[in-house]
């Protein structure tokens, strides 16, 4: 996790440390989903935790350190929440069908790590090379995905990143929609959470080979 390093510390004293470090990130996440990622203050962060604004900066930089390390949490969630799914499917249709529910599930449960994640709604944040290089590797492992497990099964003139790209542009549509309109409907109900297998239908019917 993201957070400052601890020298020196006794064992009790870290395992103290870091329950502090993630009750910061939990409360965090508490105050980004009452009032938007953007609504994070270091000031409402030690009032809910009940201790002065300065103690936080022993266990975060700050603010952007804190929603940096959040940002890794949420990728890291993601991650493996897609993998579980890859490993589920038993063909491509089905694998695309429950990547669009996994995908759509992720943001409905968690929409703050979900916005700061995909949507970057925070002026001024960039993620650390670190982060980066944990959101561009699962990036890269869906292209991988693609290339092994739907580019040789199916008819496309697309690169196997421009299929990927395709995916992702069509299950962070579906899911946005989603939540902007009907976020209190589970996924399969309401006007775009209905639509999932819909749209694996029109791709079975353009990609499926003859």
């Amino acid at each position: 996790m993201n957070q400052l390093t601890s020298h020196s510390l006794s064992p009790r004293r870290q395992r103290n440390h870091d329950l502090m470090a993630q009750s910061i990130l939990e409360t965090a996440r508490v105050i980004m989903r009452e009032g938007g990622v953007a609504a994070l203050s270091m000031q409402e962060l030690a009032r809910r935790l009940d201790v002065r604004a300065p103690s936080l900066y022993h266990y975060y930089s700050g603010k952007m350190n804190i929603y940096d390390a959040l940002f890794q949490q949420g990728f890291t969630l993601f991650g493996e929440t897609m993998e579980k799914t890859s490993r589920e499917a038993k063909n491509w249709q089905e694998e695309l069908q429950l990547s669009f529910e996994a995908y759509m599930n992720f943001a409905m449960q968690n929409p703050e790590l979900y916005q700061l994640c995909f949507e970057r709604p925070v002026p001024g944040f960039s993620p650390s090379e670190e982060s980066l290089k944990l959101s561009f590797g699962l990036l890269q492992q869906s292209y991988e995905r693609v290339t092994r497990h739907l580019y040789p099964k199916i008819k496309t003139e697309l690169s196997p990143e421009q299929l990927g790209d395709v995916v992702i542009a069509m299950m962070h549509g579906l899911t946005a929609l989603h939540l902007a309109n009907e976020p209190h409907l589970p996924v399969g109900q309401g006007r775009f959470g209905a639509l999932i297998p819909a749209v694996i239908s029109i791709l079975d019917g353009a990609w499926s080979k003859p």
